[in-house]
Formats: structure tokens, C-alpha cells, sequence
């Protein structure tokens, strides 16, 4: 009886690639705008991923994300490094500073001042030149995704810069010492770093200009039980990589509004298909109305009816699915070599096949009610 009913489904082609196309639409819809999301969700927390040497970022209570501007003292430092179980602490400064390339180009960037003595927080993977190098004065390290793009003379034709160039940030002078491979972040202007010591002095002069410290805890210490010793003694927030990564990412989505963004854009295409598909199969119900009530009169049982169309929806659903992601897929695909966010988890799989189940039961449920209402005798009319 199913192969009857596969026959009946696609016996119309227009009407089955109409179904088809819709519902692979709503499933290309859904698990595109969820990659992109979280995608998006992901860059927020790379440049505390990208720091694998801290166990713990000590930072100032009011702190809500990895790009707030509130500043510790100097004597944060010392604090930190004498609370029982931290191996090491060293400091690390982090704002978004004016620059100026060398033919008047003008922007922005995010200057990453690393500790002058371990170089900790320095980029790991580096192609050109050496993170040793950046002891030389004045030397800066660039993203080479930012070359020609982000950072090129773009008054001088959109050159892009290279080992040796000099530049101005904040009106102090500054030479690309090499260069390293960054992830995608969420925040856009390039990021340059440099020792600590160099990074105040390209900083405006303020009282307080360390971002954050960095905490190495000691081998066989819990580094939970270390935290809350400094938060005891020092009065700051300790979080660990993963902690401030979530509230970075938290206030990121509720700041910004991207979830509510994205989440409608998710919701239309479940609403999208569930229309597109409900329409389409109470259409193709009705049209094989004739056929059902033709097994109904040579003893098919309601169950039977209902494993047919309830078959019928699931099979043309999987084959969506398979065709929408597919297509999501690929659009990921192209994106991965540009800084265009897209991260299609297995979650992502499992969520549009849920929705799209979802809908196919839906558009089962309208069709249902016009079969079992049927009357056998209908067959003999007419």
C-alpha cells in the first residue's frame, strides 16, 4: 500500500516538485539563518579562544564583554600574583586606537598589548617574522587576512601593506614587524599587537590601562578553587576562558538584538513551509480524493489511510530536508574562505529535521481530516 501511495504522491509532477521546492526552501531558510547565527555567535568569543595560555581572565566586576573598556589599576597585578595557587599573572591591554597608514589612509584598529617579558598572549600562529620580534622598537604584528583589505593604502590604490611598512596609531609611530593568521571576529576592525609597555604608550593617557590579567594556575590546583580566592582577596572577577566567552556572547545577542533578528527569520520559514506545504497537499488530497475512497470501498482500513498519508508527508519531508540543507551547506561553503559568519553544528541538523517534521505532520493533520471524513460510496457518484 505505501507504493501505492508514493505513486499517487509524485503522480502529479508539478504539484510534487511544487511541494518539494517549497518545503526544501523552508529547510534551506531555517538551517542557513541558524548556521549564520551561530557563526556569529561563535566570533564573539574568538579572541579569548585565540588566548590558550590564561586559565583565568581577572578583570574589573563591571566588565560585561571582551571589548569593554573598564581598566584595572596597576596594582591589580601585583594582587593577583600573590593569591596562593596562581603559577603566574601578566598583564594585558586591549582598546581601539586611531591609525594612520603612511599615504593618509585613516581607520581604526584594536591594539593588543601583550607582557614585555613572556610575550603570553601572543598570536600562536605566526607566518612571517617572529613574536620575539615584536621587542624590537617600535614593532606591531598584522592579521595577513587584514592585508589589502582592511589594511591598505586605499588612497594610493588599495595597496596592501607589507613587512616593513610604518604606520600611526595614535599619532605615534609604529613598524609591521611580520605578520600572523587570526580567526574571524565578531567585531571587524583589525587587531594589532604589540608588548604591553608599547601599548601605553599609543594609548591616551588615563589613570588605569590594563584591560585584563592573565592567570596561569599552578600544576594541581583546581583552577575553580583559585578563582575564588582571587575574587576573595582581590574584590575582582575571575572567569574562566569559557565563562567570559559565554558572557561575552550573552550580552553580544542581547545588546545587539541579533537574536531576535535571526529567530524571525527562522520562525518565517517554519511558517513558510507549514503554509507552502499545507496548502500544496490539502490540494493534492483533494485531487486524490477518488483514490482513497476507491481503497476505502475494497476494505482498506482509517489506519491504513493514515500510514499512507502520514507516509506520503514523511517521505517528500526527509527528501526536503536533504535537498535544503544541502544547498545551505554549499552557501557555507563559499563563505568559509571570507569573515562572513557560518557554522552549520550537527544541533543545526537536528533542529531544522525536527521543524521540518513538524510541518509535515501538520500538513498531514489538514490532509487527514478530509480522509477520514470520507464516505466509501463517493467512488460510485457520478
Amino acid at each position: 500500500m505505501m507504493r501505492i501511495a508514493i505513486k499517487m504522491l509524485v503522480g502529479d509532477r508539478l504539484k510534487y516538485l511544487g511541494l518539494l521546492a517549497g518545503m526544501a526552501f523552508a529547510a534551506m531558510m531555517i538551517a542557513q539563518q541558524m548556521s549564520i547565527f551561530l557563526g556569529l555567535s561563535s566570533q564573539t568569543g574568538t579572541f579569548i579562544r585565540e588566548m590558550t595560555s590564561a586559565d583565568l581572565w581577572v578583570m574589573d566586576p563591571q566588565v560585561r564583554f571582551s571589548e569593554d573598556n573598564i581598566a584595572l589599576p596597576d596594582t591589580a597585578l601585583q594582587r593577583v600574583r600573590s593569591v596562593e595557587g596562581v603559577d603566574h599573572a601578566v598583564p594585558l591591554y586591549k582598546g581601539f586606537l586611531k591609525a594612520q597608514l603612511d599615504d593618509g589612509t585613516r581607520t581604526s584598529v584594536i591594539v593588543v598589548g601583550v607582557d614585555d617579558a613572556t610575550l603570553q598572549g601572543a598570536p600562536a600562529k605566526i607566518n612571517d617574522g617572529d613574536a620575539m620580534l615584536l621587542r624590537q622598537d617600535p614593532g606591531i604584528l598584522i592579521d595577513d587576512r587584514d592585508l589589502g583589505t582592511k589594511l591598505a593604502y586605499k588612497r594610493a590604490g588599495g595597496k596592501a601593506m607589507k613587512i616593513g611598512d610604518r604606520l600611526s596609531i595614535n599619532d605615534h609611530d609604529a613598524v609591521v614587524v611580520g605578520t600572523y593568521h587570526g580567526s574571524p571576529a565578531f567585531f571587524w576592525d583589525p587587531i594589532v599587537y604589540t608588548t604591553y609597555s608599547r601599548a601605553l604608550e599609543f594609548a591616551p593617557r588615563e589613570r588605569r590601562l590594563m584591560s585584563f590579567v592573565l592567570v596561569k594556575v599552578k600544576a594541581g590546583e583546581d583552577v575553580m578553587e583559585v578563582k575564588r580566592r582571587i575574587e576573595a582577596r582581590t574584590g575582582y572577577v575571575a572567569r574562566t576562558p569559557v565563562d567570559f566567552e559565554n558572557v561575552t556572547k550573552a550580552y553580544i545577542l542581547k545588546s545587539t538584538g541579533i537574536l531576535v533578528n535571526f529567530g524571525i527569520a527562522v520562525g518565517l520559514g517554519f511558517i513558510i513551509g507549514m503554509i507552502v506545504t499545507g496548502q500544496t497537499f490539502f490540494n493534492f488530497t483533494l485531487d486524490n480524493l477518488r483514490y482513497f475512497a476507491a481503497l476505502k470501498a475494497m476494505g482498506a482500513s482509517t489506519w491504513m489511510l493514515i500510514r499512507m498519508v502520514i507516509g506520503q508527508v514523511l517521505s517528500v519531508t526527509w527528501l526536503a530536508f536533504g535537498l535544503g540543507v544541502g544547498i545551505a551547506a554549499m552557501f557555507g561553503f563559499f563563505l568559509a574562505k571570507t569573515d562572513l559568519a557560518f557554522l552549520m553544528k550537527w544541533q543545526v541538523l537536528a533542529l531544522t529535521i525536527g521543524m521540518m517534521l513538524v510541518v509535515g505532520v501538520l500538513a498531514a493533520l489538514i490532509s487527514l481530516v478530509k480522509v477520514l471524513r470520507l464516505e466509501a460510496g463517493v467512488v460510485f457518484k457520478g
